[in-house]
């Protein structure tokens, strides 16, 4: 058990500590030890387990963990689809379509992935040293000192660092030392649920990320785990449910309800879904900072997203990546600078991800009529591959260096 001892150091003499071991966690944790930086991450749970279903991984991320040494095995667990399309809740008509695939990989020079949660997951859980990783430590308060950091742990033990990075979610208890804020419930929920791809052949014959927009809702399907599996995601108002919980589980004849009316092929893609989790969607506000003098936050700790971009998981790549070449070569007096630096390069792309995010939720639901016409216009007309380079063509690295 770690207790007010010095920790390993990194090339620069730095004591890094990482508060939770997700995404965000795991690949600050991957990114600073190919930096030669030690970190010691801290993580909650007792059993280490990523849950969830798909993650959509854009070129803005996969060109960063295939630096990071991930492509090799990120090629063997994930799907590169052709395309993704979006689609009419009632006649399955095409709204609007952007190729993916070899054009993707070509013009961004990174591929489009979709993947299990669990084996992105996995594969930066055994890229990284299984000393740094302490589970079962749940972070309960964090101090600020003159010269570096307290964490106290629930279990009465404390850790002293020259910077913490919470990536603890959208709970995070580091976040708290920043803002007294709370998470905003959007109004909807999101039943999730995996399907064996043999059982929908036709999902598999042309792999792409099928999206269907209705009147309050809408569904999204796609291969994962090198199309062993369909992820499916599928939103409807939350009513009186407000749990937050991804281990949450819901009723997939209540789904199916909440479906009905809808074309044939998501009805055949949602009869075959035979257990789903379901959980409220929260997001919180944008941050007005993200930093103290030693103290950060990344990923859904920092910008808890909706999920109506599929760019949270992405987001909290890139800025793992980031916060990695802020620190880079940083003496420990040199902390809060390199802090502020990440911070004033992060903050306005995942404010403007997270607004996105939250204007997705509206225009995705739109009931039948004039305004759904208006949004439908204009997904025909913005939807080619070109037209993404804001987002996929995105380096953060080379965004840092730049400034």
């Amino acid at each position: 058990m770690i207790q007010n001892r010095t920790p390993s150091l990194g090339r620069n003499g730095v004591r890094i500590a990482v508060v939770g071991a997700g995404i965000a966690g795991l690949t600050a944790a991957l990114s600073l030890s190919r930096a030669g930086m030690r970190c010691e991450v801290f993580e909650q749970t007792r059993n280490l387990r990523e849950v969830g279903a798909g993650v959509q991984l854009a070129p803005n991320a996969t060109r960063l963990l295939h630096r990071l040494g991930l492509g090799r095995r990120l090629s063997q667990v994930a799907v590169r689809p052709s395309a993704v399309e979006m689609r009419s809740w009632d006649e399955n008509q095409l709204l609007g379509r952007t190729e993916l695939g070899d054009a993707c990989e070509e013009l961004y020079d990174a591929p489009y992935y979709t993947v299990h949660r669990a084996d992105l997951h996995q594969a930066l859980l055994s890229s990284i040293d299984n000393n740094v990783l302490h589970i079962g430590r749940r972070c309960v308060g964090v101090e600020e000192l003159p010269e570096g950091v307290r964490l106290r742990f629930e279990d009465g033990s404390t850790y002293e660092a020259d910077v913490v990075i919470g990536t603890d979610g959208i709970h995070s208890v580091v976040r708290d030392t920043l803002a007294a804020d709370e998470p905003t419930f959007s109004g909807q929920s999101i039943y999730r649920g995996l399907v064996p791809a043999d059982q929908l052949p036709f999902l598999m014959e042309d792999p792409k990320v099928r999206l269907w927009f209705g009147p309050d809702q809408h569904c999204v399907c796609y291969p994962v785990s090198a199309g062993r599996w369909i992820s499916v995601g599928a939103t409807a108002p939350a009513g009186d449910w407000s749990v937050e919980s991804w281990t949450a589980q819901g009723r997939a004849e209540e789904l199916l309800e909440t479906y009905q009316g809808w074309n044939d092929e998501v009805l055949t893609v949602l009869k075959s879904v035979r257990s789903v989790g379901r959980w409220a969607l929260h997001d919180r506000d944008p941050l007005t900072r993200w930093s103290t003098r030693r103290t950060t936050v990344a990923g859904d700790a920092a910008h808890p997203m909706l999920p109506f971009q599929a760019q949270g998981a992405n987001q909290a790549i890139e800025d793992a990546v980031v916060l990695t070449a802020a620190l880079q070569g940083v003496q420990p007096d040199g902390i809060p600078d390199a802090l502020a630096r990440y911070e004033r390069i992060r903050r306005p792309r995942t404010d403007g991800l997270q607004q996105l995010s939250r204007a997705n939720s509206r225009s995705f639901h739109l009931s039948d009529g004039e305004g759904q016409r208006e949004r439908d216009l204009v997904l025909a007309g913005t939807q080619s591959l070109r037209e993404q380079a804001w987002l996929y063509g995105y380096d953060a690295e080379s965004a840092f260096l730049a400034t």
